[in-house]
C-alpha cells in the first residue's frame, strides 16, 4: 500500500511535468508570411485611404508670393523664452470633414473632399485656388488619423499617425508585436465605412496576406488579437489557482501522512 500510493503520486507528477514541456508550439503557427506559391502584388495605390466624415485635415497653401496664402495660413506671432525677438510661426489651419462631407475654406467655401484621396482632394483644391492665387501648391495632411491594437501585443494602445500609409504588420510593430499567445491565422481587422463597421480575418502566417485589400490601414481602423487556447486555459485557472494549490497541498500532506 505504501509502495504503490507512492508510486502513484510519482508518476501523477512525472505526467504532469511531461505535458508541461512537452507543450511546444508549432513553427506554422508562430512564423509570419510562411513561403508558398502565392504571387505576391501588392500595390499601395488600389488601397489607399479615402477621407471620411468627421476626418481632421491639415490644409497649407503656398505660392510664389507669400501675402496671397495670408487668408488661408492665419499666422500668429509668439516670444520664446530663449529668444529675444518674436518670431512668426505659421499655424497650420485645420478642418473637420463635416456630415455632409464638406470642409469650410477661407474664399472657396464649401468644398466636398469625402470619398476623395488625399493626392485627390489636393488636386481639387488647387485647381479652385487657381482663380485666386496663380500656381497654387497645396499640402494636406491627416491631423487624426488613428489606429488602435488590442489583445495579445505588448503594447497595446490608440497611435496616431503623421502619415496615412501604414499596413497591418508595422500598426503591429508600434504594439510591440504579438505575443506568443496571440493567434497569428485569425487577426480581426475592425473597419468603419460610411458609418458602417465591418469585420475582416487576416491569417499574418500566410503570403497572401501581403495581397489582400486589407494589408494597408485606413483612419480608426481598429486590430484586435485574439487568445490562442492555452492562454485561454491559463486564465480559468488564474482564477482559482490559490484553491487548486491550497487541495493539492492537502492532498499531498495527506499521502504523506499515510505513507510513512
Amino acid at each position: 500500500m505504501r509502495f504503490s500510493l507512492k508510486h502513484s503520486l510519482a508518476l501523477a507528477m512525472f505526467a504532469l511535468m511531461l505535458v508541461i514541456f512537452s507543450s511546444c508550439g508549432s513553427r506554422k503557427n508562430m512564423v509570419y508570411l510562411q513561403q508558398d506559391s502565392t504571387q505576391i502584388n501588392t500595390l499601395y495605390n488600389q488601397h489607399v485611404p479615402r477621407i471620411q466624415k468627421n476626418d481632421i485635415l491639415t490644409i497649407v497653401v503656398t505660392a510664389a508670393d507669400p501675402k496671397v496664402t495670408a487668408p488661408f495660413n492665419p499666422v500668429s506671432t509668439m516670444t520664446t523664452s530663449n529668444m529675444t525677438q518674436a518670431v512668426d510661426m505659421a499655424l497650420r489651419p485645420t478642418y473637420t470633414v463635416d456630415e455632409n462631407g464638406d470642409i469650410t475654406l477661407p474664399m472657396l467655401g464649401k468644398v466636398k473632399v469625402t470619398g476623395l484621396t488625399r493626392i485627390e482632394a489636393i488636386e481639387k483644391i488647387r485647381t479652385e485656388l487657381s482663380q485666386y492665387i496663380k500656381d497654387p501648391g497645396v499640402n494636406i495632411n491627416y491631423n487624426n488619423f488613428r489606429v488602435s491594437v488590442l489583445g495579445e501585443v505588448s503594447k497595446p494602445g490608440s497611435f496616431t499617425l503623421p502619415t496615412e500609409r501604414i499596413t497591418v504588420l508595422e500598426a503591429l510593430s508600434m504594439a510591440g508585436d504579438l505575443t506568443i499567445r496571440g493567434v497569428r491565422e485569425n487577426v480581426l481587422l475592425i473597419r468603419e465605412v460610411d458609418g458602417q463597421k465591418t469585420m475582416h480575418r487576416l491569417d499574418l502566417t500566410k503570403q497572401n496576406t501581403l495581397n489582400s485589400p486589407y494589408y494597408y490601414l485606413a483612419q480608426n481602423d481598429v486590430i484586435y488579437v485574439e487568445p490562442n487556447k492555452a492562454q485561454i486555459n491559463n486564465s480559468k485557472l488564474g482564477a482559482n489557482t490559490n484553491i487548486i494549490i491550497s487541495i493539492a497541498g492537502l492532498i499531498i500532506t495527506v499521502i504523506s501522512v499515510l505513507t510513512r
